[in-house]
């Protein structure tokens, strides 16, 4: 397994991060406990979770995720082997469940998160602390362009900040990220930081992938050159890259075909794209999975992949791209479908 640092910290991080939406929903418990067992035993020592997960969100599952991590760290008392990043919910109406009415990134409610995230993680600190998704007015979820709205009532980061600040001086927190953020949003939690001394934000956790390169416009230049490295979630495209949805397949137990609400990766471009990779990836003798994973975590930008798995086949097949090396060939085709479809998922 392969680490590089975090941000500017001290901290080294498996190029390859365990992720764990799926736990509570698709994964029991013991699913979980075991894909932690595998995953560390092959090197893995990054862990990436939410207070809102498992995915999709709803009232009878939030938190479970966290708990079953909890769980697994009172079990097997390896807490100073893992780096646990976690996150809190970004603005939305749709969290009514957590107990904090519209859910805002301002001080009261960024520390209930914690103190929540903390009691079912089982644990004193997270060594990272994301924000799950910005609470001014931005281009989110599903969307490649940003069309301005008026955020005049949004949260400053100030005080967002300012609230992330005290958790580090409690200790609970060792450092901060971004999540589905923008370069306007970077470069603005880096001025306030030089500014004001407020905490440094160390890494940007937003989707990439063959179908979703938008990350490679701006944000990775910040990335390499402010060393808050990309933490790319949805490397395959929610398991689309693997191919196994081609030919209108729907495997059991897979999430697209369990829940409809997951269609981001399944229009018309994004599956002749998908296809196009798929073939060359068997034109080369290799698994289209693994070669898309591969892709994703060779870039100079990205400090870690997050990998998710529902069974402990696949995750053996994930954590094992990262010794898979793609050669010129691969990429030159990789390329050449890109230019012919770029980004077709947002």
């Amino acid at each position: 397994m392969d680490y590089r640092k975090l941000g500017n910290t001290d901290i080294q991080v498996s190029t390859i991060c365990l992720g764990t939406m799926t736990w509570g929903e698709q994964n029991t418990e013991a699913d979980a406990h075991a894909q932690l067992d595998y995953a560390l035993a092959q090197g893995v020592n990054f862990i990436d979770v939410a207070e809102m997960y498992p995915v999709p969100p709803r009232a009878a599952t939030q938190g479970r995720t966290e708990s079953y991590i909890g769980s697994w760290l009172a079990q097997r008392g390896r807490r100073d082997d893992v780096i646990i990043a976690t996150k809190v919910v970004g603005r939305s109406q749709n969290f009514d469940y957590l107990g904090r009415g519209e859910t805002r990134l301002n001080r009261a409610q960024i520390h209930a998160a914690i103190d929540g995230s903390l009691k079912r993680l089982q644990t004193d600190y997270v060594d990272l602390y994301q924000l799950h998704w910005p609470d001014r007015a931005t281009n989110y979820f599903g969307e490649l362009g940003y069309t301005h709205k008026a955020d005049d009532d949004a949260i400053a980061l100030e005080e967002t900040l300012s609230a992330l600040a005290e958790l580090i001086q409690a200790g609970k927190v060792r450092h901060i990220g971004l999540s589905n953020d923008t370069p306007w949003g970077v470069a603005e939690c880096l001025r306030l930081h030089r500014e004001q001394q407020l905490p440094r934000i160390m890494s940007v956790q937003n989707p990439y992938s063959l179908l979703n390169r938008s990350y490679e416009v701006g944000l990775a230049e910040m990335s390499i050159r402010e060393q808050c490295g990309l933490l790319a979630y949805s490397p395959l495209g929610f398991g689309v890259l693997s191919g196994k949805y081609l030919d209108g397949k729907q495997p059991d137990g897979a999430r697209l075909t369990l829940f409809e609400r997951f269609q981001r990766y399944t229009g018309i471009k994004a599956t002749t794209a998908t296809a196009r990779y798929v073939a060359l990836a068997h034109e080369h003798g290799l698994d289209p999975a693994q070669m898309a994973l591969a892709f994703v975590t060779m870039q100079p930008f990205v400090t870690s992949n997050i990998i998710g798995a529902t069974t402990l086949e696949q995750l053996t097949s994930n954590i094992g791209s990262q010794r898979l090396t793609l050669p010129p060939e691969v990429l030159s085709g990789i390329q050449d479908i890109h230019q012919d479809i770029p980004n077709p998922c947002p």
